[in-house]
């Protein structure tokens, strides 16, 4: 017989509340694909389950034969299948400021799906994910790597950083352009500002070049170069010899959550759906 499971929870739900009506609120379907199932269910058995008026839905003898059959066995099913995810881990790597309302919806996704969520820094390219390490990455910038698929969360202007010794240190703003004469320190594994970025002929030279968000501060603070960063670093990353100065007509920032194109974990996809929607709400 053609019958799924679909069918057979499509089933209990409209003998359980006694009508299509409630069944489909309570299984989020609409009505007439929620009626194809029993339609489906009730050709591949060859009885009819319901006696149907304008009025009422009553369940047949045969309805409720397979009603009390089905019920106990479907609840031991889903008790089985939640017992499986015990213990399981999503992994979501960052190389760098973690937004705040990613671990709110952390927390949301483990209570409804019944996998917890776990945050790893990872100071590689991809966030983890070109290392096994992670199952989803948080990355900022382009171009994004080949063989990811990507949700745009968020795109967020840019600060510069500047050494507190300098005499830009006292600007209340910079523009995008001046940098160009200035030495620049590169994140070469997870920053988002490259020479690149500048019009051929007046790009700034390279100052230094760091792995991570720690050393990027560190030699700004020590005064090989200036440097740029998404504006939610200034709410994270702090140091007494750097200053934070507001950049205008620099590029913006957009960061992405990504997950493998194959092979990704089975919740991958779900919780970066539920992150693209609860978009405004990461970006805090």
């Amino acid at each position: 017989m053609n019958i799924d499971l679909r069918h057979l929870r499509c089933f209990l739900a409209v003998a359980e509340e006694g009508g299509f009506t409630a069944a489909g609120r309570r299984l989020h379907l609409a009505q007439p694909t929620l009626t194809r199932n029993i339609r489906s269910l009730e050709d591949s058995l060859g009885v009819r389950l319901f006696e149907r008026s304008t009025r009422r839905t009553e369940l047949t003898d045969k309805g409720q034969t397979l009603r009390d059959t089905v019920a106990p066995l479907l609840r031991q099913l889903d008790s089985a299948l939640r017992d499986l995810r015990k213990g399981e881990k999503l992994r979501i790597g960052f190389s760098w400021g973690l937004p705040q309302g990613l671990s709110r919806l952390a927390s949301r996704f483990g209570e409804e799906a019944g996998v917890g969520v776990e945050f790893i820094r990872c100071d590689t390219p991809q966030a983890g994910l070109d290392t096994g390490q992670a199952h989803l990455g948080l990355l900022r910038g382009e171009p994004l790597p080949k063989g990811l698929r990507t949700v745009l969360l968020y795109e967020e202007s840019r600060i510069a950083a500047v050494p507190a010794s300098w005499q830009l240190a006292e600007r209340t703003a910079l523009d995008w352009t001046e940098l160009a004469d200035l030495p620049l320190i590169i994140n070469t594994v997870s920053g988002t500002t490259f020479p690149d970025m500048w019009p051929d002929g007046r790009r700034p030279a390279v100052g230094a070049e760091c792995r991570n968000m720690d050393e990027w501060l560190e030699q700004v603070a020590v005064g090989l170069g200036v440097g740029t960063a998404p504006v939610s670093a200034a709410r994270r990353y702090t140091h007494p010899s750097v200053r934070l100065v507001p950049l205008t007509g620099a590029p913006t920032v957009r960061a992405y959550l990504a997950y493998p194109s194959h092979g990704a974990h089975p919740q991958a996809a779900r919780f970066a759906d539920l992150a693209w929607r609860a978009a405004e709400e990461l970006h805090e």
